[in-house]
């Protein structure tokens, strides 16, 4: 008998719990928004039986209550009977989670007659436990619906048995933040800086201009050629160890420029028949 895929989707009140279980919906998981996780492995065991179900999507977050305490070992014991687990974790910083609640008009579930902070507060200790047991995680801090559901989509749109990895990169600004999901990180804020340069200051990475500048340095030659050996190593020797996404991204001060130049030229010189490879400027918009 089939062993049934199952997607655990968790994080914190606000994060996009409810967007992404909807595009899991869409496809085709047979999705349970809080289900106890005390039943889920007798669940996962009449799913397999039914012969219909081959993909299940379940919410696990802090209305489990008392339940929660059981998430540890349920997972582990649905591991040990071999069911391909995925547990992906929505993040978003807590000034994030304060507006999505202010522009809802929601009360937080924590809250307890106090601020939403002292709820969001408490609702990470709670779900400390699940989030570091996260095959994933995705910071929708700088997503709106949409956005969101593009990357839930794209994540989930090659499935294990495909035989093609997805590789996402993304350019960032150190500014804003590290992205939370990324499994490799490189700083290129050592190339000579576009910004600088007065007739590309208010242009980005895109433009052809801004883009010969950075590549035509020699130490942009000598870092593609050693970066794109590095991932052509790594990304064949992920796949081997089951890893069906990646997420490589591409920091520099602004992300407008360097970062951005990049990622489209690394994506073009990794391109393969075996990678799935899918570009975002996360920050090139921004001032």
């Amino acid at each position: 008998m089939e062993k049934v895929r199952l997607v655990i989707i968790s994080g914190p009140s606000g994060a996009g719990k409810s967007t992404a279980i909807k595009v899991l919906e869409d496809l085709n998981f047979f999705c349970v928004d809080n289900l106890p996780v005390v039943f889920l492995p007798k669940f996962m065991e009449l799913a397999a039986q039914s012969g219909e179900i081959t993909k299940v999507a379940i919410v696990v977050d802090v209305r489990e209550r008392e339940f929660l305490k059981d998430f540890p070992s349920v997972l582990k014991q649905l591991a040990d009977s071999g069911y391909n687990v995925e547990l992906i974790y929505l993040e978003a910083t807590d000034d994030i989670l304060l507006r999505r609640f202010s522009e809802t008009r929601r009360r937080h579930p924590l809250a307890e007659g106090d601020s939403s902070l002292d709820g969001i507060t408490r609702e990470r200790e709670v779900l400390l436990q699940v989030k570091m047991a996260a095959s994933k995680i995705i910071d929708t801090s700088a997503y709106n619906v949409h956005q969101l559901k593009g990357i839930v989509r794209d994540y989930f749109s090659g499935p294990a048995q495909q035989e093609k990895m997805n590789v996402h990169l993304v350019s960032f600004s150190y500014r804003y933040g590290i992205p939370s999901d990324a499994d490799l990180i490189m700083d290129v804020r050592f190339l000579p800086n576009p910004y600088f340069v007065e007739e590309f200051k208010e242009l980005d990475g895109r433009d052809s201009r801004v883009r010969e500048f950075v590549l035509n340095k020699p130490e942009t030659k000598e870092f593609i050629e050693r970066f794109v050996s590095l991932l052509g190593f790594l990304i064949p020797n992920y796949w081997k160890e089951g890893k069906t996404n990646l997420t490589i991204a591409i920091g520099c001060t602004g992300g407008r420029h360097r970062s951005v130049a990049m990622v489209d030229f690394i994506a073009d010189k990794i391109a393969s028949d075996k990678c799935i490879i899918k570009k975002r400027h996360r920050d090139i918009e921004r001032q």
